[in-house]
């Protein structure tokens, strides 16, 4: 039974409740606030498994929200918005955010979200975790090899450093920013066509057809998903 506890920050009190109902229902246990500040308190005081974030609150904005609670905290952290601008999307990520889905969404997609970010609490990066696999997709991390299926794939440095940053976060969009920064460092953070040049040779190794990517996804004007089965 999932006891999992979920704190959900939304102002919409109708939407609030139903989102709650639903939660309750996949037996969740659910605290529902409405202000920035409500969901700070009781994200210190509580100890919840993952944040249900709006962005647009009564008093502070959610992004701000993100922003604070990463200065202590590594909180999964899901945006629910209406906000659908790919600039709003990418600010939210690059601020700290998990996952983002912009209204009106699915309660499945929700709930599915949910699943996978709890699942991944703990998993990467660990120290104990040497081997990585999603379909036929196999990555020792200690040894930095990559095979597909029982062939082994050569990667250069830069194509296994980015190939590892998508495994960190597996099944969640990584930005541009975000890859750059991990992969090449803080003054490369401009630099958007590396990361196109290297994605393009990673996945010519590893896809079937690139131009129709099975594991590295696009998520397009704002990053990268390594697709988890």
């Amino acid at each position: 039974m999932q006891t999992a506890l979920l704190l959900l920050v939304e102002d919409d009190p109708q939407f609030r409740s139903l989102l709650t109902t639903t939660l309750e229902n996949q037996q969740y246990t659910v605290l529902a606030v409405e202000t920035g500040k409500e969901g700070l308190d009781t994200a210190r005081s509580k100890h919840p498994k993952l944040m249900i974030l709006d962005l647009g609150l009564p008093d502070i904005d959610g992004q701000e929200v993100i922003c604070r609670l990463r200065k202590w905290t590594d909180l999964p952290i899901i945006v629910l918005s209406a906000r659908n601008k790919e600039g709003d999307i990418t600010q939210a990520l690059d601020n700290g955010a998990d996952d983002y889905l912009t209204k009106p969404f699915s309660n499945a997609e929700l709930l599915s979200r949910i699943k996978v970010l709890l699942r991944r609490i703990g998993k990467l990066p660990n120290s104990n975790q040497e081997v990585f696999q999603t379909g036929e997709l196999k990555v020792e991390l200690t040894k930095r090899r990559v095979f597909m299926g029982a062939r082994e794939i050569h990667l250069t440095q830069i194509e296994f450093r980015l190939l590892c940053a998508l495994i960190h976060n597996a099944g969640f969009v990584v930005t541009h920013r975000q890859l750059l920064e991990k992969v090449w460092g803080a003054s490369f953070i401009e630099h958007n066509h590396y990361l196109r040049i290297y994605m393009g040779q990673l996945r010519h190794k590893i896809e079937a057809d690139p131009a129709r990517p099975r594991y590295l996804l696009t998520e397009t004007g704002v990053g990268y998903r390594l697709n988890e089965d």
